[in-house]
């Protein structure tokens, strides 16, 4: 997150002028009064396979069950629990609600960081759709919808504002990169400035916003079993809106969405522009998300029949050409290239010679990941940790390929783990290719920030893909590391150096959503159940005919 120069209430301009002081609201509360579905669930704790708490998809039919605030401000899983809670987890909580931001006396989303070492704010005293998303699981796992409720009415208003970039006007279905309250308080009055892309460092739109608050949109539903938000009319007009700027038909070859660099949690030049696995995870995701919210009607149909037909190809050519293992890249190692017409094996006119050195070494015979990015005559052989998490959560691996994801990290579990979990990609940049990817960045210089930092907020995607593959051990041992320092360290947002030793150069201290990443893992751990709102089991149907191993040759 950056910043550059700021305006009275701490917030630059922006080219969305319009505030919520200034127009109506979206009469949304009141569609929402009609009495709450309630839905019968059963609890289960039975731990002799995790993966099966998360078997069902349906929002119907959901493991868990909707919960209501501890007397005592307490994390309520913890509560019940037969063991002590870290102590780590007060402070945690403590420090999430301290962060907690207030519209017209609503709560409506979380600060990026709270940090009073610091007088140089930038924009982490706004709220960001990406940041929020592990805050509103920690508030739905803690049985507290509301400030969820509150923050998705609040963006989809927001994604109704016209965009604007100079000359240049954006999608309407574009949800803000982030907004910020703006308190009066002489008039006593409270007003929105939204961010969709016109302030951030490179002038890009935040492609994954959109996911994020489909896949958020779910998560709520699921976690508190009321149907009556994802089926107003503007939510499912939201769904649609984002949803049609990437089902649109164009000059796509690929089922995969093109996008440029920074327009994701890597938002600065890192070399991910082109179709960055991150990005294709969550569209993945995103479009699971909402064919399981969208109703049958109207344009509903045709917009479910177009979901249908790209989660089918997406799913086929992610797992047929994303995927590596140590098969793949001998058969990688060994194309030939220049093959013309349908019969070509060396699909994308991949090089050979492009194949970095550390791949061969870095592959075990028994594992493999989803690589950065495939295009033509381009493969970034780069491990994401997102994107990979997200595979395994959204089910776009499949099972053996989850398995395969989750040794890999056990077998490199120095490299991607470390001191300090978790390596945002791996390798590094530097040198000559730092130079010539990053453009000098200097903030993103090796092993720091974007560019092979450590970031602690990926505990939670890390944790639930874990117990989604029943490997709970692997997330409790990355706990532990966090636990010994992140306290100590007053919450920063990432660390540098190539094992995580150091507090990151930049970092922001009291960054929210490394507390709030925490709070999501440890709650995950103490009641797997909760997996099923950020989780979806594989559909058979969309399985493809993979003729090699999908992660080691058979021994």
């Amino acid at each position: 997150m950056e910043g550059g120069s700021r305006e009275p209430f701490g917030l630059r301009a922006v080219g969305s002028h319009c505030s919520l002081s200034e127009m109506d609201d979206l009469d949304l509360t009141r569609a929402l009064d009609k009495p709450r579905l309630k839905i019968e669930r059963k609890r289960s704790f039975d731990e002799r396979s995790m993966s099966e708490l998360s078997r069902h998809d349906g929002l119907h039919d959901s493991s868990y069950s909707p919960r209501g605030r501890s007397v005592l401000d307490t994390p309520l899983s913890s509560a019940r629990n037969s063991f002590e809670p870290h102590p780590m987890m007060a402070e945690a909580w403590e420090a999430l609600r301290r962060s907690m931001v207030f519209f017209r006396g609503q709560p409506v989303g979380t600060l990026a960081a709270v940090d009073n070492t610091t007088d140089e704010v930038l924009n982490y005293d706004q709220v960001f759709v990406r940041d929020f998303v592990p805050s509103a699981l920690a508030f739905l796992m803690n049985g507290e919808p509301d400030i969820v409720k509150h923050f998705l009415l609040k963006t989809l208003q927001l994604q109704g504002w016209e965009k604007r970039v100079d000359r240049f006007k954006l999608g309407e279905g574009v949800m803000p990169a982030s907004f910020k309250v703006l308190h009066d308080p002489i008039r006593e009055t409270d007003n929105i400035v939204a961010d969709f892309g016109e302030s951030a460092i490179g002038r890009v739109a935040p492609v994954d916003s959109g996911f994020w608050w489909i896949i958020l949109l779910r998560a709520y539903t699921k976690s508190t079993g009321d149907l009556t938000l994802s089926e107003t009319p503007e939510c499912q007009k939201g769904m649609k809106l984002i949803l049609s700027l990437c089902l649109a038909e164009g000059f796509d070859t690929f089922p995969t969405l093109l996008c440029a660099d920074g327009c994701s949690m890597i938002d600065r030049r890192m070399g991910v522009y082109g179709y960055p696995i991150e990005i294709q995870a969550l569209f993945f995701m995103a479009l699971r998300s909402a064919l399981s919210m969208l109703k049958p009607d109207g344009d509903g149909r045709e917009c479910i029949e177009k979901i249908v037909k790209r989660l089918h190809a997406l799913s086929f050519h992610m797992r047929q050409y994303f995927w590596l293992d140590n098969q793949q890249l001998n058969d990688i190692y060994r194309y030939k290239t220049e093959e013309y017409s349908h019969t070509a094996v060396n699909k994308f006119n991949v090089m050979p010679d492009s194949i970095p050195e550390w791949v061969f070494d870095f592959m075990p015979l028994r594992g493999g990941y989803f690589v950065g990015n495939v295009g033509p005559a381009h493969m970034d052989f780069r491990w994401f940790a997102l994107g990979n998490c997200v595979s395994i959560l959204s089910s776009l691996a499949t099972p053996d390929q989850s398995m395969a994801i989750m040794d890999l990290l056990e077998h490199r579990w120095e490299e991607l783990v470390g001191e300090m979990p978790l390596k945002i990609c791996y390798p590094c940049l530097e040198g000559h290719e730092w130079r010539i990817v990053t453009g000098c960045d200097p903030k993103n210089t090796r092993w720091s920030y974007h560019n092979g930092g450590s970031w602690p907020v990926l505990l939670w995607q890390l944790t639930a893909a874990c117990i989604k593959t029943g490997r709970p051990q692997i997330a409790r041992r990355a706990v532990d590391l966090i636990e010994a320092r992140l306290h100590r360290d007053c919450w920063p947002e990432y660390y540098d150096g190539k094992v995580g030793r150091y507090v990151g150069k930049q970092a922001r201290k009291y960054q929210t959503w490394s507390i709030a990443g925490y709070l999501v893992a440890k709650m995950l751990l103490e009641d797997p159940s909760h997996i099923g709102m950020i989780s979806l089991e594989e559909d058979k149907l969309m399985k493809p005919v993979i003729k090699r191993s999908a992660s080691w040759p058979q021994l």
